[in-house]
């Protein structure tokens, strides 16, 4: 029986300005779909705007068959990031969150929807504020990605609900990302990923620090790649399989999602005149 993850949370649509193209993305969403191409039933919960950016989401996650049956479409421009590029490397130039954050009140066929996945993914990004308590409450398991958005401030406030958190480190040295990782499990993680760029990543599980390097890849695109790692890890973790192969099956994973554009394909043109009438 497949496994059943649930992306809960942030959406966009990542805009390449110098290319005019635009796809969609968020960590909760690729998290989802690209688990759902691994082999999981996946939803998304999250919301959307009513326009073209939020059309163009929705009909990306039901062709990859996500579940979104729960989620809220809300009056107003979708999420968007703006995008540009010096070469492969990425540079973000701004973002509208749009109506990312109008969550509304979870009921409780909310709260029955989020209890029928064996985990719920969520990220800093997703703006649920007090609601993260209730989706704690319903969750069997919840994983949290911090990004770089991690504050000392953050981490204590939301670690003592999450069983699996996320953190990116890319600058820092193994010994700062022991320590880190063994400040999210003081503050009541179950176990604590950092990912590190072409360092790779370290984790710290029942007691014992791991590391993994990362795999080669011919790379296309960066962006969604963090999200592939954390796909892979999940999907590898609630097969039951060791810390090391974990974090072996999310290298190999990230490095797939470097091959293509966009956090997972699926995208449209873009011009500027749309940035005008949004």
């Amino acid at each position: 029986m497949p496994v059943r993850l649930l992306g809960l949370g942030d959406n966009t649509v990542d805009t390449y300005v110098d290319r005019g193209l635009q796809f969609p993305g968020g960590n909760a969403v690729n998290v989802a779909v690209l688990a759902r191409r691994l082999g999981a039933e996946t939803g998304y919960l999250g919301c959307l705007g009513a326009d073209e950016a939020g059309m163009l989401l929705c009909g990306a996650l039901r062709a990859e068959k996500v579940d979104t049956t729960r989620c809220r479409v809300r009056p107003g421009a979708n999420a968007r990031a703006f995008i540009g590029h010096d070469g492969q490397d990425r540079r973000f130039l701004r973002s509208e969150r749009g109506v990312r954050g109008e969550w509304g009140p979870f009921d409780a066929e909310d709260r029955a929807y989020i209890a029928g996945y064996d985990l719920v993914h969520s990220s800093v990004y997703s703006e649920l504020g007090e609601a993260l308590a209730i989706v704690r409450d319903a969750a069997r398991r919840l994983s949290y990605d911090f990004s770089e958005r991690w504050t000392d401030e953050n981490l204590a406030a939301t670690l003592p609900a999450v069983d699996i958190a996320f953190l990116s480190y890319p600058a820092a040295s193994d010994e700062e990302c022991c320590a880190l990782l063994g400040r999210c499990v003081t503050l009541g993680a179950g176990m604590a990923v950092v990912t590190r760029g072409a360092r790779g990543s370290m984790a710290l599980s029942a007691g014992r620090f791991h590391g993994h390097g990362i795999s080669p890849a011919p790379v296309v695109d960066t962006l969604g790649a963090g999200d592939g790692f954390i796909a892979a890890f999940l999907m590898a973790i609630l097969a039951g399989a060791p810390m090391d192969a974990a974090l072996a099956a999310g290298a190999d994973h990230a490095a797939q999602v470097c091959g293509y554009q966009g956090g997972f394909g699926h995208g449209a043109t873009w011009s500027p005149a749309e940035a005008a009438v949004s």
